[in-house]
């Protein structure tokens, strides 16, 4: 078998390097799938059972609401009345802050952006290596 030379060597750590990438970008690509799949999932879910869950609390506070003013009706209706809605007012206020905390997080990918970064720093490391080694041999 004949030796290669120094191109055919080049070219053939470019193909294998090339190849390499390939398969890792289609596995980061998987991966970011996979995830944004989960999401979704995740999504729905908490969508349908928030959904659920508002009606039923809209139906259970418009109940309670109603019991504090029949019993306040003959005293104080309007004072009845004007608390409760005040205090539904303080809650919403409160539940709204709390779903600007929540939604400000962000987590959408985060193990795939994760693993890119881990991937990009690897690669920095190799090439800054390589210059190393290239400097060392232009200083012998």
């Amino acid at each position: 078998m004949q030796e290669q030379g120094p191109v055919e060597r080049v070219l053939g750590a470019i193909r294998r390097l090339t190849a390499s990438l390939v398969e890792s970008g289609e596995t980061r690509l998987r991966l970011a799938v996979l995830e944004l799949e989960e999401e979704r999932e995740r999504l729905f879910v908490m969508l349908l059972l928030s959904g659920i869950a508002l009606m039923l609390i809209c139906f259970g506070i418009g109940l309670a609401i109603l019991l504090v003013v029949v019993a306040f009706w003959d005293t104080h209706r309007l004072l009845a009345i004007a608390l409760s809605g005040g205090i539904l007012l303080a809650l919403g206020g409160l539940i709204a802050w709390r779903v600007k905390v929540i939604a400000s997080q962000r987590s959408l990918l985060r193990s795939t952006l994760s693993n890119l970064s881990r991937d990009s720093d690897s690669l920095k490391d190799v090439r800054a290596d390589a210059l190393e080694r290239q400097r060392q041999r232009e200083n012998l």
